[in-house]
């Protein structure tokens, strides 16, 4: 029995691109591009009838942009994995995307077997961060206003790590993307959440949140 190939469609408002990106990820035995939109209306339209397993969409784009389709998207089909692929590495798309529901975020001029090896992680389940996305969000989350870093230490008695961690889970940021971002392991990011709860008197991350929130 053949194995299933991950779907992928392609979004972007420049058509010859699009056109050009599908014919990369038709290179791979495990992919097939089952075709192109031109921007976030057109993507939703499509989505009955192509079905993809990964959507891979562009930020800026008329009618509506990536951002907004990443919501859209994850609201209407939650286990297709959206990937942000764009010239634009600008921060405050990086973190809307992301904490919009997108699997990752990739720059256009990684090139093809990267392309090929991020869309086939993503499908997988993981989140897609080069590392010079990765900086751009860890710095993101470092450029807070230093008060409410200050708020939080004399608040709760948190570490400049746990600080950073606990401002990052105000902001929506799961454990992996926190992890990704930071360069910590899964576990390491856990046990200072967990020490966030404790210091913080809440019993989950809702809560913690919560406390953060009356804080700032």
């Amino acid at each position: 029995m053949e194995n299933k190939k991950i779907r992928v469609l392609v979004v972007d408002d420049q058509a010859d691109l699009a056109e050009e990106i599908a014919g990369i990820l038709q290179t791979d035995g495990d992919l097939e591009a089952v075709g192109t939109a031109e921007d976030g209306f057109d993507a939703l339209k499509k989505m009955p009838e192509l079905a993809p397993d990964v959507v891979l969409l562009d930020i800026r784009m008329p009618n509506m942009n990536g951002v907004v389709a990443t919501q859209r998207i994850k609201a209407e089909y939650p286990d297709v994995k959206v990937v942000i692929l764009t010239t634009f590495d600008d921060s405050d798309y990086i973190l809307n995307a992301i904490n919009n529901g997108a699997s990752g975020y990739l720059l256009k001029d990684i090139g093809g077997n990267a392309l090929i090896d991020a869309v086939k992680n993503a499908y997988a389940g993981d989140t897609i961060l080069p590392a010079k996305i990765a900086r751009r969000i860890a710095d993101a989350a470092k450029h807070v206003a230093a008060d409410r870093e200050i708020k939080l230490m004399r608040a709760f008695s948190l570490s400049d790590r746990e600080v950073e961690i606990a401002l990052m889970m105000y902001e929506g940021f799961t454990n992996r993307q926190i992890s990704a971002a930071l360069k910590l392991s899964e576990g390491t990011t856990r046990n200072y959440v967990s020490t966030i709860y404790i210091k913080t008197n809440s019993e989950n991350r809702s809560e913690a949140v919560q406390a953060i929130r009356a804080v700032l």
